[in-house]
Order: structure tokens, then sequence, then C-alpha cells
């Protein structure tokens, strides 16, 4: 059995019970029991009453929604059945041990009764910082997150003709009509064809006299499952979506149908049987709508960029699987790796490509030359995607970067020894790279080798921090923000360069100071925070800063989607409510506060 002292320890390591009085804690410590699960053993599954909260102290649990898709892959430290407990008390997922692992479970009674009591507490479970957030579908998302946010209008007066032709010209099934903002009716292609055509119908009548007056209506709080519902009971396949007794949206079978096919197991079939870069293409333009299905879900920012990021990684092998198929086998083995932002598994609705190929020291000119086929095959392919050529040609279609492994060897050695401008750079990209496909052996000693000739190296720890410090958070006076002063985006933070990107740079120089082989921008702040690189209170506040920005750039990039924007990373403050931009400067003040205490600590050495 646990002693209670060993539970308290624990606790005082895991936010958010570090916050909790000595004596609040002590007295929780009482409410949690002990368990252990087998690797593979199903700790509860979809819909079965909870016993508590779990809380992960060894070991690592799979998440999976209620069709058996992974949700999410937890650690130490990580909460899960929290969502259950705040609903009806019965799992909205399954859990099953991925490793032997020790849980400690809260009893129902107890949690809800901290929740009650302590907002602090609270807050950490329902703001959407526990992790995971989950989801199942339509059951939780909302006809806001599903619906066209500018339904195309016209008025009563308005001809059939002119109706039509509105149709045609904005490739939509039906037209809200309205007076004002209020709906009044709603005309749909079947209107046209049952009424207009096949009666033969004067089209220079005014609309009214087809359309169906006072349509079923849904409110944007309504869920995905309440479309499906009205849809069916009254055969029907354009819901009007009204709030207040306006017009807000129009939510289709369209829709639905594309929810379903933006999902990540649809999205895998589909890839895994495209036969053309062309098939492939037109599945990964339903990444967009994917992100939106994501964010819209309330999952956690890190298991959505997982996701975006595991549909690159499937296309990459594809293609190189396509490549192969065209120019044969690969005379010797290689490896294909990515960097940046797809090396991290933080790739969002904005990504081009940062790619590079290790080949065998076997590998001759001739051999060489089918590489640089493969690269161009790839790297193209990935362009004609949707995942754009990197501006800085950071892709292995270059030659620098379709190279043997010895001339790796040379990069970092050289790199490292001699840190110049550019080396910052370079080491900076490189030290994100990840395995895609082929041979690992190529790049586990090189990855090894680099990191720890690298962490020896004083000079080029001080240069990897100096230029880690380059890109600062969006900090102005007197408690407001620094936006752009002009340009297309003015008054807008920039939310990669400003918001995500400081914090990527400190957790790199992280894992550079302790040798960690996790390129995963929040697996480093744990793994730094786990070895005493950085403070536990310090690390603590910088994952929960990077939450808060990370989650505000991809609810910015899932409402572009909605509003039929293209996503970028460029946000206005003022579009946030006050709440939630005090919370986001609170953040950018964190980060500045970990960036200064890096850049003192180098200056102290």
């Amino acid at each position: 059995m646990e002693t209670t002292a060993k539970i308290i320890s624990f606790l005082h390591t895991t936010h958010p019970y570090d916050v909790l009085p000595e004596s609040e804690l002590a007295e929780l410590s009482t409410s949690f029991s002990r368990k252990k699960f087998n690797d593979g053993e199903v700790i509860y599954a979809h819909g079965e009453l909870l016993e508590g909260l779990y809380l992960i102290k060894e070991g690592a649990v799979e998440i999976t929604d209620i069709n058996g898709a992974q949700v999410s892959l937890l650690q130490k430290s990580n909460h899960f059945g929290e969502r259950g407990l705040l609903r009806d008390g019965h799992a909205a997922t399954t859990a099953t041990a991925a490793s032997e692992c020790t849980v400690l479970v809260l009893t129902p009674e107890a949690f809800k009764t901290e929740v009650a009591a302590n907002p602090a507490f609270a807050r950490y479970f329902n703001r959407g910082q526990a992790r995971p957030k989950v989801a199942t579908g339509l059951m939780t998302q909302h006809v806001s997150d599903l619906m066209a946010h500018a339904p195309v209008t016209c008025l009563e007066t308005t001809t059939i003709s002119d109706c039509a032709r509105m149709m045609r010209d904005h490739m939509v099934s039906s037209v809200a009509v309205t007076e004002g903002a209020r709906l009044t009716g709603l005309v749909t292609v079947r209107d046209m064809t049952n009424k207009v055509l096949a009666d033969s119908l004067d089209t220079t009548l005014p609309v009214s006299t087809i359309m169906a007056r006072d349509p079923i209506t849904l409110d944007p709080g309504a869920l995905g499952t309440d479309v499906i519902h009205v849809m069916l009971e009254n055969h029907i396949g354009h819901l009007p979506v009204v709030e207040g007794g306006t017009l807000v949206g129009m939510v289709t079978q369209t829709d639905i149908t594309r929810f379903f096919g933006s999902s990540q197991t649809q999205m895998v079939f589909d890839l895994s049987n495209a036969k053309t870069i062309v098939d492939m293409a037109a599945v990964t333009a339903r990444l967009p709508e994917f992100l939106m299905q994501l964010v819209g879900a309330h999952l956690a920012h890190d298991v959505v960029t997982r996701k975006i990021t595991d549909i690159a990684d499937i296309v990459t092998r594809r293609l190189l699987k396509m490549a192969e198929d065209e120019f044969g086998p690969a005379p010797v083995p290689y490896l294909w790796a990515a960097c940046g932002s797809q090396g991290r598994r933080e790739q969002t609705g904005v990504s081009d490509q940062d790619n590079c190929l290790i080949i065998d020291n076997a590998a001759t000119e001739t051999d060489m030359a089918y590489f640089r086929k493969l690269a161009k095959f790839t790297c193209d392919g990935l362009n004609a995607c949707g995942y754009v050529y990197c501006p800085g040609d950071m892709m292995a279609i270059t030659d620098r970067w379709c190279q043997k492994l010895s001339v790796w060897e040379g990069y970092f050695n050289k790199w490292i020894s001699a840190p110049d401008t550019e080396a910052q750079m370079l080491a900076s990209v490189m030290y994100d790279l990840r395995p895609i496909s082929g041979d690992h052996s190529l790049f586990i000693p090189l990855q090894d080798t680099a990191l720890k000739a690298a962490a020896k190296n004083s000079i080029f720890v001080a240069h990897m921090i100096a230029n880690s410090l380059k890109h600062t958070p969006p900090l102005g006076l007197l408690r407001g923000f620094a936006t752009i002063k002009s340009g297309e985006h003015r008054n807008a933070l920039d939310m990669k360069h400003n918001g995500v990107v400081p914090i990527v740079d400190l957790g790199r120089v992280y894992a550079l100071q302790g040798t960690f082989t996790a390129v995963n921008t929040r697996a480093r702040i744990e793994a730094a925070i786990e070895a005493h690189v950085i403070s536990e209170s310090g690390g603590k506040d910088l994952l929960a800063a990077y939450d808060t920005i990370a989650t505000a750039r991809l609810e910015h990039q899932a409402a572009q989607v909605r509003d039929g924007t293209p996503p970028d990373n460029f946000m206005s403050p003022s579009a946030l409510p006050a709440f939630e931009r005090s919370h986001l400067r609170d953040a950018f003040v964190i980060v500045r506060t970990m960036q200064s205490s890096l850049g003192s600590s180098a200056a102290r050495s």
C-alpha cells in the first residue's frame, strides 16, 4: 500500500497539487489509492462507471475514443478520467496500460469537492489544460464548429433565376431568404428542381413563391448529433443556424460528410489507397477541416499538432514508396529525416517542408544520382500536397542536404567547433531532426555523437543560447502587447515567431544542455524539469505558458478555417475577450522571464 507520505511527495511534483496549501494537500492525499496494471490491461472501458480521477505515477497509458482511435499516449504525472467525472461519472474514453504502470486514483467525491472548493484546481481541469481533453466526434462537436459562417442570402423579392445564379456562382446548394438579419425562408436546389423545373415555373417570379417559410433551425450551441437527428427526422439536408433571431450560419449534409471525411482514420485510409500524387493532394486538402475539427473538440494543442504531423509523415512515406516503385529499390541504405515543425511533431495549419537525406557511406556517384531523383520526386510531391517548398531551401532536393553519413558527421563537427551565425542557425534546425523512413541506424549514432560533443563545447552552447534569445515575446509597456506596427498584419501578434518560437528555442537549448534525444518541445521541457536542468516551478510555469500560447494560435487558425479564410499566424489581440488577453500576456511574461534566466545563467558561466 502506498504510504500517505509517498503520495504527498509525488503530488508536490505534479500540477495542480503543487499549488495547494500543505494542510489541504495532506487531507486530499488520504483520498488516493494506488493501483498497478500490466501491459495491455484495460483500466476502464468507454461507458463504465469511473472509480475516480487517475494520475499516472509510473509507466504509460493509451487513451482511445469510442471508435478505438488513439486520442493520446500519456506518461508520468498525466491525468485521465476527469472529463467523465465532470459529466455523469461514466468514462468518455477507454484507458489501456501501454506498459506496466502504477496509477494513483482519487475518489470521485474528493475530486468533486476539491473542484468546488478550489478555483485554481477547478480551472486546471475545466479550462482545457488537463491532458488530454478528449472528444468523441459529433457527440461533442458544436454546430458553430461545423457551419458556414457567411451563408449566401437573398431577399424575398429576388427572382428565381437570380437566386439560381447565386447558387451557381457561390457553389452552394441553398440560399437563405432574409429580411434584414431575420431569417424568413430557405430555397434549396431541390426546390429549384421539384418546384421550378418540374412544373416549368416562370423564373422571373420572386423566390417567395417557392421558398420554405419559417424553416427548421438550430442554435450555434447545438451538437453535431442534433444536426443528424433533425435532418433524418425531417428529411431535410439544410439547417439554418439562428441565434437570438439572427441568421448566423448554415449547416448542410455536405458539412457532416466533410466532418467524417476529415477524420484521421478516413484520411489515413484514403492516403494508403491513393494511386497518384493528385489523389494524395485531394486528401491533404482536407487538413484545414481536420484542424478545425480537432480544435473544436478541445484536444490539447500538442495532441492536435501530433495528429496533423502524423498525416505529413504518412504522406512522406507514401511518396518515398512511390519513388522507389518508379526508380527501383534504393541501391544502399538511406534515411529520410524531417526537421523543423514536422521533426518536432508540431505542425499546424501553416507548414512548409523541412527535410534531408542521410545516405550510407557505401554509396557511389551513380547511387547519389538515384537519391537526387528520389529527393526531387518526394519534395515535389510534398509541395503538390500543400507542404510548400522551404523558403530557405532546407530540403533533400538541395544537394547540401542530400549527402552521405560521413558528410553529415562533418557538418555537425564544423558547426560545433566553429559556431558562427550560419552554424547557429543550421544547428538549431538540425537538432530537430526526426527519422521518418529508412534505416534508423544511420541516424542514432549521428544524433548521439553530436549531442554529446555540443554539450561539452561551452562556446557552442553559449552561441546557441544567444541564438535562442533573438525571438522575444510581444510585450509592450503598461501591460500591453507589442503588435506589428505596419504592413498587411498591422496591430496583430505574430503567434509563430514571437509566440511559440521563443519556447521552441528554449526547449532546444535545454535539450542540448541535458543531452536529451527528445525533439518535441513539450517533451524537452518536461525532460529538463525531470533532470533538474531548469527548476521545477519555472519549468511548470513555462509548460503552462506554452499551452496557453500554442492553444491560442491553433484556435485562431481554426476560426479562420471556419470563416473560409486561409489559416495564418497573425492574431489580433483585440479579437480576444479581456480575460483571455490577460491570460495570454501573463504567458508571454513567463516566457520572457525564462529567457532572462537562461541569459543570466549563460553570462555567469
